[in-house]
This record gives C-alpha cells, sequence and structure tokens, in this order.
C-alpha cells in the first residue's frame, strides 16, 4: 500500500452517494432527452443564446472571472446582475462556486482537497463528485471561508441560498413565449448541455491538450472544449496565470468571453482588466 493510498482511505471511506443529486441530475437529463419530440428551430434558437448567456456572461465571465479570480471590476450593480445570470445557469449560489474554484487553485489535483480531483478519474473530476458531496466542499459553514468576499455580503448570501428558485420565473416566461418548446429547451436541454461544456474544464483539460507553460498540475489547452465553453479550454494559460482576465493567448485561441470583457472595457464600463504579462510589456 502507497503512503497516497493511506492518507486518502480515510476520504474513499466516508463518501456517500446522495440519492437527492442523482434524482435531480438524472431527472433533469431525463426531460432533456424529450427534446426531439418538441423541436423547433426557435426553440434551438433559445438554446443556444441562453448557453452562450448563462454560460459565457454567466459562468465564464462573472463566476469565474470576476467572483473568482477579480480578474476586473465593473459597477456593483451591473457585479449583481452578472452573478444572476450565472446563479440563472444552475450551477450552485456565487459563493458555493466560487470557493469550490478558488480550492482547486490552491490544491490542484489533490486527491482530498480538490472538489473535482482528476487525479481520482475522469469521471470523478467531470460529474461524480457532485453525486459524492463532501462536506468540506457542500456545507454552507465549511466552504463559505474560502469566499469571505461574498459570503459577507447580503446580496450574495441570498443569492447563493435560493438560486434555485430563479429558474421558476424563466420557466413561466419561457412557458408564456414559446410553449413546452422552449421550457424544454431552454431550461432542461440547456442546462444538462452546459453542465457537461463546463464540467470538461475539470475533466477533459486534465488529461488532453497542449501546455503551453509549466505549472506543478497537467491542466492543458483543449481547443474544441474552449470551443463549448467561451474560452475557458485554454485551461494550461489560466492555471499559470489565474488572475489573467484573457484566456486565450495567441491570436488562434478564440475566447468569446474576452470579447465580452474587451466591450466592456472599451466602453469605460469594465476596470482594472488583468492582462496576460506579455500584453502588459508591449
Amino acid at each position: 500500500m502507497t503512503s497516497n493510498s493511506i492518507q486518502t482511505a480515510p476520504k474513499e471511506a466516508s463518501l456517500q452517494l446522495s440519492w437527492t443529486n442523482v434524482v435531480f441530475f438524472g431527472s433533469m437529463h431525463a426531460i432533456a432527452m424529450l427534446a426531439p419530440w418538441f423541436f423547433s428551430w426557435s426553440a434551438l434558437g433559445v438554446t443556444i443564446f441562453l448557453h452562450w448567456l448563462f454560460g459565457s456572461i454567466g459562468i465564464c465571465l462573472g463566476y469565474h472571472r470576476l467572483l473568482t479570480h477579480r480578474s476586473l471590476q465593473v459597477p456593483k450593480v451591473l457585479e449583481y446582475v452578472i452573478a444572476v445570470i450565472g446563479a440563472l445557469a444552475l450551477q450552485g449560489g456565487p459563493i458555493f462556486w466560487v470557493a469550490g474554484h478558488r480550492l482547486h487553485h490552491l490544491h490542484t489535483e489533490d486527491i482530498d482537497k480538490d472538489p473535482y480531483s482528476a487525479r481520482r478519474g475522469f469521471w470523478w473530476s467531470h460529474m461524480l463528485w457532485l453525486f459524492y458531496p463532501q462536506g468540506d466542499f457542500f456545507e454552507y459553514e465549511a466552504y463559505k471561508q474560502f469566499a469571505p468576499d461574498l459570503a459577507k455580503d447580503p446580496f450574495y448570501r441570498w443569492l447563493n441560498r435560493y438560486f434555485l428558485l430563479l429558474q421558476l420565473p424563466l420557466g413561466v416566461g419561457l412557458f408564456v413565449i414559446g410553449g413546452w418548446s422552449f421550457v424544454i429547451y431552454g431550461v432542461f436541454l440547456r442546462a444538462v448541455l452546459l453542465w457537461h461544456s463546463t464540467w470538461l474544464i475539470n475533466s477533459a483539460t486534465h488529461l488532453r491538450g497542449y501546455r503551453t507553460f509549466y505549472t506543478n498540475d497537467n491542466s492543458r489547452n483543449l481547443w474544441w472544449a474552449a470551443i463549448l465553453t467561451y474560452g475557458e479550454g485554454w485551461h494550461n494559460n489560466h492555471h499559470a496565470h489565474p488572475n489573467v482576465a484573457k484566456a486565450g493567448w495567441k491570436w488562434w485561441e478564440i475566447d468569446m468571453t474576452w470579447w465580452s470583457i474587451q466591450l466592456l472595457r472599451s466602453l469605460g464600463i469594465a476596470q482594472k482588466v488583468v492582462l496576460p504579462p506579455v500584453i502588459e510589456n508591449t
């Protein structure tokens, strides 16, 4: 038995399957599979638009680059709006998401301390970590210490607790506009596709791709993951310089989220945007 297995044995033994999470994610996937029977081109357009809005603006720009790494600053009201868009992605409240991602950077690939450690295997880092929730990462009193800047804000505490309720006005609005077709495509199919897109950054980009920078982990740049996640797939770049707002550094490393940041910057809305060292020195 290796020293590594000795250290992790208590943690492995404490893992318990959450049937609540299994039923929730399983039901969302099952309903999303009804999509072929509710197809319309307008419903597909809703899926694509909301995948971008909740994914690129809400998660990539908002939860990740703005709230987690503070790679830029925007007016507080706009920050709150972007955070709500991120909460609509159905990937957890802002304090939970930010704390988990900061832990990922603090203990990258540590088999116990990284919530979605790639060393536990592809499926663990992709989604099984959600089915076997560990208290250190899922109990508010434990994880809030890693996002104290958000935890002290009453708005973020509220959003962290009630983010699930935002799906109700979203679903009602979609139903009023386009009926059950829009609900299936705009809530369920969109959520499932966006989940797996985001989860690929935890799983695939720690297994496949190229490395521009030497880092003490297996983070990699994976072009197709970057396309699906609006730039987040340039993961080796990000792990080498996590506070930089731009994930794609080379001209061909497409980073759609950076385009939105650039727009905000050109309008004078985004301030203190952290640029790659190469750009700063030019």
